[in-house]
């Protein structure tokens, strides 16, 4: 198969969890604004059906669903360039999954890294939603014969089933209709550790709130966390080598480089020699600079509530111009009756 019959086309999303931080900016709001351009289409989704794979609370969802959407925008996605909604209101996500619920293999959903991760000893307990998360994911993103997909290191094998997805479904009909998505892994901050414990990936579920830097903290809030986080007694060394058995020294490293859009080598050569009581205000005030006016962003569109389900109805509107008929030629290929009439 040759990409070059598919419309290059990014499509990424993220769960409305709640509590956006960092590492979600770093590893991929970010990265999402950097991907808009003229030479690539993107859609990006809050992806809240995948949120129920877990129980939520609703009203909690519909807010959070909202806050991501506000991170979005504030973040420099432009709901005018990209792509921008929410995935419940696109059912075609929900309808092509049972079709690939039924071109994937049990053995592949098993062999799932997360879903051990997350059921643990308790599978027979976890949601049937949970346990075929990876063919939901498979249908979000071939659902818009996505061709790429900026993920993070956690998401790369559901991609890869994705891809099997995509292999086994054209050569079961004997057609060339869903591209091999390409991950788009890159930035030296795809994965943020945590300010208290550098071994351990920043996450809205750390009973710390100093463990991360929210999306919607202030200014002082930024400085504060910055200047706290755990480091080691060293300088810093000239060289990447010498941050490999320094993890909190690495991270803050590499949270500057991806801030300032530098290399570790590059921010290594500005720094190296530097005791981290001149590092820390250093990175205090571009974090502030980088982040503040998201943080102020959100809190000004989350005031107008209404706006935001406007602006997310008018991406679903455009997102369906692109799955209605993907889906329609798919129920064709498959041999439902009437498919065409949709």
């Amino acid at each position: 198969m040759t990409e070059s019959k598919f419309t290059p086309r990014v499509f990424s999303g993220i769960q409305p969890s709640g509590n956006l931080h960092l590492g979600n900016y770093l590893g991929a709001l970010k990265r999402f604004v950097d991907m808009q351009g003229p030479d690539m289409e993107t859609v990006y989704c809050m992806v809240d059906l995948h949120a129920i794979t877990v129980w939520q609370d609703p009203k909690e969802l519909m807010h959070s669903t909202r806050e991501l959407c506000a991170g979005f925008i504030a973040a420099g996605i432009n709901p005018e360039q990209s792509i921008l909604f929410n995935q419940s209101q696109v059912p075609e996500h929900a309808q092509l999954a049972w079709i690939f619920n039924c071109v994937a293999r049990m053995g592949w959903m098993q062999r799932m890294t997360q879903w051990k991760d997350k059921a643990g000893k308790n599978q027979q307990n976890a949601s049937l939603g949970l346990f075929a998360y990876p063919s939901l994911m498979a249908a979000d993103i071939l659902v818009y014969h996505a061709t790429h997909v900026p993920v993070g290191e956690d998401q790369k094998q559901h991609l890869e089933l994705t891809r099997d997805i995509a292999i086994k479904f054209n050569n079961d009909f004997g057609v060339d209709f869903f591209p091999i998505t390409e991950p788009v892994i890159e930035g030296a901050a795809t994965r943020v550790m945590s300010l208290r414990d550098g071994s351990k990936k920043m996450s809205k579920s750390d009973a710390s709130d100093m463990s991360r830097i929210n999306m919607t903290d202030d200014a002082e809030t930024i400085a504060k966390k910055i200047r706290k986080a755990k480091t080691d007694p060293d300088a810093l060394p000239s060289e990447v080598e010498g941050l490999e058995e320094r993890p909190e020294a690495r991270n803050l490293v590499n949270i500057y480089s991806a801030l300032s859009d530098q290399t570790p080598e590059q921010v290594l050569a500005e720094v190296g020699g530097k005791q981290f009581g001149e590092f820390k205000p250093m990175l205090a005030d571009l974090a502030v600079a980088k982040l503040s006016p998201i943080s102020s962003e959100m809190a000004r569109l989350m005031n107008d509530q209404a706006e935001i389900d406007r602006i997310l109805a008018r991406g679903a509107e455009r997102a369906r111009q692109i799955t209605v008929p993907i889906l329609r030629q798919t129920y064709e290929i498959v041999g439902m009756v009437g498919a065409g009439q949709n």
